[in-house]
């Protein structure tokens, strides 16, 4: 007789109940099917389908270049192997920096094509009008404010942001608004960890940080930052728990040997 175990799929409503009683929230970037399947039976609360995939999986460098077909594509694939994480998807730059109208299309498309379960942008009072209605049309939403990648060619470099008394206070503001206007969370990438501990203790909503210290409500790295497969990107904020690359090169390197000296395959490896 077998037996159904039921799982509980995590909500933007989980996220939030979570900040309530004190729980962390672990939140990792994936961008295919068996990397979220892992990420997902491994227990990881949310999968951000992050418009890091436009670096890490296509080799841009910038975010910029990956389109809306793209990130469906990533979308889709890391749905069908979610059973419980909450997944979020980041709309890609030019999808929603501009009539509110287009963008509200381009998150409907994300959420009936790919099967989402909320989405993520970038920006404050700019876009706290777009938030707004795409939230009104029944769409959760995570904010993202402090270092915005969509931006850089505006800022020109990846350092901390808003060590100033001026960018702070526009980020608190901000932050303030994209609550308002209905964000179930926002990422706090690369600020003060001072700053961030202020606008954890000033929202509802939780926090999500990246380079943005501990007083956060959860935390999200890249995947592939964190097991070692990216070799090129060592910021202080990121922790790398395995060096997949030395492993994988490795695994690589005895496989080529193996062929190279007819042991692979043996007589076991053959029918």
């Amino acid at each position: 007789m077998s037996v159904n175990k039921e799982i509980k799929r995590i909500t933007t409503h989980s996220i939030r109940e979570m900040k309530v009683r004190g729980e962390k929230i672990a939140v990792l970037t994936g961008y295919d099917y068996s990397m979220a399947r892992i990420l997902d039976q491994a227990g990881i609360d949310v999968i951000l389908v992050g418009d890091s995939a436009a670096n890490v999986m296509a080799g841009y460098e910038t975010t910029v270049p990956i389109t809306l077909d793209e990130m469906l594509y990533h979308a889709s694939a890391v749905v069908r192997a979610a059973k419980r994480s909450l997944v979020v998807v980041d709309l890609p730059f030019g999808t929603y920096q501009g009539d509110s109208s287009d963008a509200l299309k381009a998150a409907v498309r994300v959420m009936k094509e790919s099967g989402a379960h909320a989405l993520k942008v970038e920006g404050g009072i700019e876009i706290s009008d777009t938030v707004k209605r795409i939230v009104d049309a029944g769409i959760p939403v995570m904010g993202h404010l402090g270092l915005t990648p969509q931006s850089i060619y505006k800022f020109g470099t990846y350092t901390v942001r808003a060590k100033e008394e001026a960018e702070a206070e526009k980020l608190k503001s901000d932050a303030r608004l994209l609550e308002d206007a209905g964000c179930f969370g926002v990422v706090l990438e690369k600020i003060p960890a001072k700053l961030a501990a202020e606008v954890t203790r000033d929202l509802t909503i939780p926090t999500i940080g990246i380079g943005a210290g501990a007083a956060c409500d959860g935390q999200v790295l890249v995947v592939h930052d964190m097991l070692g497969i990216n070799q090129d990107f060592k910021p202080k904020f990121l922790r790398q728990y395995l060096n997949l690359f030395d492993e994988i090169s490795g695994a690589v390197t005895r496989y080529i040997a193996d062929v190279k000296h007819a042991e692979f395959p043996n007589e076991k490896e053959q029918y």
